[in-house]
């Protein structure tokens, strides 16, 4: 069959850069969205690491897993948490015609749960859960419109414990990633202070709105914090006076100034912090009342984690009391606290102080076959496998080289070859791909009675 110059003629300058161009579009057209994240099994095996360490450090205080649906009411959001978080849900209308929301948070979710089988549950109810979450907010630093949280939870206990308990299982957490107490601190608030104080004043102020704006503090200049206090109902001078209290956090100052209320309320803080030592993680904790936390159903003891350093500017985590909110939905009065470490900021904590994991593949043996020597093959890397190892074979039917050019790829600790010639001796071969040294021994032997073996034990 002869062929003509023609069928291998090549497009033309003008035809190539018109397909150029239209692939770039296709590529584009398929993009990721804005905000969303792809992870890579080399990025998956550090992040699996965390949120196992996370969830040991949950499950070592009694907390149980427990898992949540995606879709929520949006109703259950616009009620119960906020003009935060409302403004940025990703709602819509199903086919049912019903408005729902992809869940932005945990906490109504697990509210709701409690009160389903409030009368069958044993208190204190201790749960947690790892999943996804979504916010249409502004994309920066630690933060992305689909992010990841692990929730943990106390229903049904009121005493400091259970607040002191939420804050060690977050310390034993972090601890246990190979952080210490400088690398993070604990800002702990109490909602009721801020709300007492505000009341305090001879004004008519809208105390959700006052403690969203301390909960910006941070976040906006002087001035404009002053004028959202402004806004809530408080002169300037009264602004200037509130936020004068909460700055310097005197607590007998803020109790003889505050009334009976707040009077209360700062024992209660001061019963946490107490209960914290014990469990300990007082020392990780400081008294910040500027921290208060923006979302409306928090009523007690709050608290955020950040960065000792200063280098990562958001919150690590954030978590506190919501004592009404299970009675809010119909069930019968529960206190609760939780807390949230969101594994976006909490890996750049990690990285910032050199104790994020290795992001790495690693595999325990790769069985490396030449010809015919599937069945033994096969029979070995399941036997390994038996034995709790992680094991590949190969399945694209490629050359000796290229099998270990793959082995070295996918950080393979022993390579064990299978090959015609080795089964005619009736042995196999078993490589140590960090030295390259490497010895056969008998097929029937290996991997024998042994769990793991490797070229140590064999030679």
């Amino acid at each position: 069959m002869g062929f003509a110059a023609g069928d291998f003629a090549l497009p033309s300058p003008t035809g190539f850069n018109s397909f150029k161009r239209a692939t770039v579009e296709l590529r584009r057209m398929y993009d990721r969205l804005k905000g969303f994240r792809d992870f890579y099994p080399e990025e998956m095996a550090p992040r699996r690491e965390v949120i196992d360490t996370l969830e040991d450090a949950a499950a070592s205080y009694g907390f149980r897993e427990i898992s949540t649906p995606a879709l929520e009411r949006t109703e259950m959001y616009v009620d119960k948490s906020g003009e935060e978080i409302v403004d940025e849900l990703y709602a819509f209308e199903d086919k049912g015609g019903r408005e729902v929301s992809l869940t932005p948070e945990l906490t109504p979710t697990v509210a709701r749960m409690v009160v389903a089988k409030q009368q069958a549950l044993s208190k204190p109810i201790k749960w947690y859960s790892t999943r996804p979450f979504w916010r249409f907010e502004q994309v920066q630093q630690g933060r992305f419109r689909e992010f990841y949280q692990t929730n943990v939870d106390i229903f049904g206990s009121a005493e400091p414990e259970a607040d002191a308990e939420v804050l060690a299982f977050a310390a034993d957490a972090l601890t246990d990633l190979g952080l210490t107490g400088e690398d993070f601190e604990f800002r702990v608030s109490h909602r009721d202070i801020l709300g007492g104080l505000l009341r305090a004043f001879d004004a008519d102020v809208d105390t959700r709105a006052a403690i969203r704006a301390v909960d910006k503090r941070a976040k906006v200049e002087q001035t404009e914090y002053l004028g959202l206090l402004s806004d809530a109902g408080l002169s300037y001078d009264e602004a200037e006076q509130f936020d004068d209290l909460v700055a310097t956090g005197d607590l007998d100052e803020i109790a003889e100034f505050g009334g009976s209320d707040v009077a209360s309320a700062v024992e209660n803080l001061r019963d946490v912090l107490a209960a914290a030592e014990d469990f300990g993680a007082r020392e990780f904790c400081e008294v910040s009342l500027t921290t208060a936390r923006g979302l409306d159903y928090y009523t007690g003891v709050v608290f955020e984690c950040f960065d000792s350093t200063g280098e990562i500017s958001r919150s690590v985590f954030g978590g506190g009391r919501y004592d009404d909110l299970i009675e809010s939905f119909g069930g019968q009065p529960t206190p609760a606290v939780g807390v949230a470490p969101g594994l976006a900021p909490l890996s750049l904590l990690c990285q910032r102080a050199g104790v994020w994991p290795e992001e790495a593949l690693a595999t325990d043996y790769y069985v490396l076959t030449v010809g015919d020597t599937r069945d033994v093959a096969s029979r070995i890397a399941r036997e390994l496998r038996a034995g709790g190892n992680v094991v590949e074979v190969d399945v694209s039917d490629r050359s000796f080289g290229a099998q270990m050019g793959y082995a070295d790829g996918i950080n393979a600790e022993t390579v064990v070859i299978v090959g015609e010639q080795d089964l005619a001796n009736d042995e196999v071969t078993v490589k140590d791909m960090g030295s390259g040294e490497q010895t056969t021994v008998p097929v029937d032997d290996f991997p024998g009675d042994r769990t793991s073996p490797t070229f140590d034990d064999l030679v």
